[in-house]
């Protein structure tokens, strides 16, 4: 059996990692954390030219349909250059619309642009909505019943300052209700695609501290040359190629239980290379000014988004419970 990205899906991975290459995506960052989203969406529009959006959206809404695999492809990307966005949120959005049947108008209406990238959405299924100053609608997940808020309240301190996060308020017009299958389905593509983006994280740290341990001398010899060190980038290489297999076998799979699996590994992956990049780059790793840092700064808070390492234990775990109790 084969478990490798085909030639296509693997190049459609290097086009957008040459096009997010040829963006500085830095400056974008920074730009978006200071509250300026006009770089972002300018962004935003060359990676949606590439289809990333179109791939959560279903071909009678001028999409591609659902493809998970593709979709946690591109994110990796998205996750290796730190794009900035509701990137997760908007094609969770996408699938809930898509998957709920009384929310038809909202789909017609919704589902087009975000395959377009005409449309920046965002999603709350929790306390916060990420980037809702900056999106052009946010939904609201609670329970079974979907809506489109009316507004939001003020920004909330993010560990990330590119994640910006506001609490979505009450009002607003209710789209769906009894759509809890729907829900479930959003939140999963949600976590999934969260641990793609973790992924790419985890990677790119990764290849900045090698860079970095080969070039910094001590005692006349690089210090990526010392025992400790290649110990340290070996375990943090490790962690992230085990995740690799889990996201894209969730990614075909799309159970619950794998994706939980996949998003508890990728994020624990990318946190400890956050980790080892800081305290391999010394002093010089704790400064803002360092492009190390945005990267460094994502890494906690995306481990924690749509499923906390402890939540997504007891999923793996209450679904092994299940199963036993199915064998007795």
């Amino acid at each position: 059996m084969r478990f490798l990205l085909d030639a296509e899906q693997a190049e459609f991975g290097r086009t957008l990692d040459r096009m997010l290459g040829a963006s500085d995506t830095p400056s974008v960052i920074r730009a978006w954390a200071d509250g300026d989203p006009a770089p972002g969406r300018a962004l935003w529009s060359r990676i949606a030219g590439t289809g990333v959006f179109a791939l959560a959206v279903p071909e009678p809404y001028d999409g591609m349909g659902l493809l998970p695999v593709e979709l946690a492809v591109a994110y990796v990307e998205l996750g290796r250059h730190a794009v900035p966005g509701p990137l997760v949120e908007t094609a969770a959005v996408a699938a809930l619309l898509a998957g709920s049947p009384h929310a038809a108008g909202a789909a017609k209406e919704w589902l087009p642009r975000i395959a377009a990238g005409e449309a920046v959405v965002t999603l709350g299924a929790g306390a916060y909505a990420l980037d809702a100053d900056a999106a052009d609608a946010v939904f609201v997940a609670e329970g079974g019943t979907v809506r489109l808020t009316g507004g939001h309240g003020p920004l909330t301190e993010s560990a990330d300052p590119a994640r910006r996060l506001f609490r979505p308020d009450g009002s607003g017009e209710v789209l769906a209700r009894d759509a809890a299958g729907a829900v479930t389905r959003a939140t999963d593509l949600a976590a999934l695609l969260t641990a793609a983006q973790s992924l790419g994280v985890g990677l790119e740290l990764l290849r900045r501290t090698v860079a970095y341990v080969g070039r910094r001398r001590q005692f006349g010899v690089p210090i990526g040359s010392f025992q400790a060190v290649k110990h340290r980038l070996a375990d943090a290489l490790l962690g992230l190629e085990f995740a690799r297999p889990l996201l894209f076998g969730a990614a075909l799979s799309m159970t619950s239980a794998d994706i939980a699996a996949a998003k508890l590994t990728a994020g624990e992956a990318a946190y400890a290379a956050a980790r080892a990049a800081l305290q391999l780059h010394g002093a010089v790793g704790y400064t803002a000014e360092l492009d190390l840092s945005l990267w460094l700064r994502k890494a906690r808070p995306l481990r924690d988004a749509w499923g906390t390492p402890a939540q997504c234990r007891e999923r793996v775990a209450s679904t092994a419970r299940g199963r036993a109790r199915a064998r007795a």
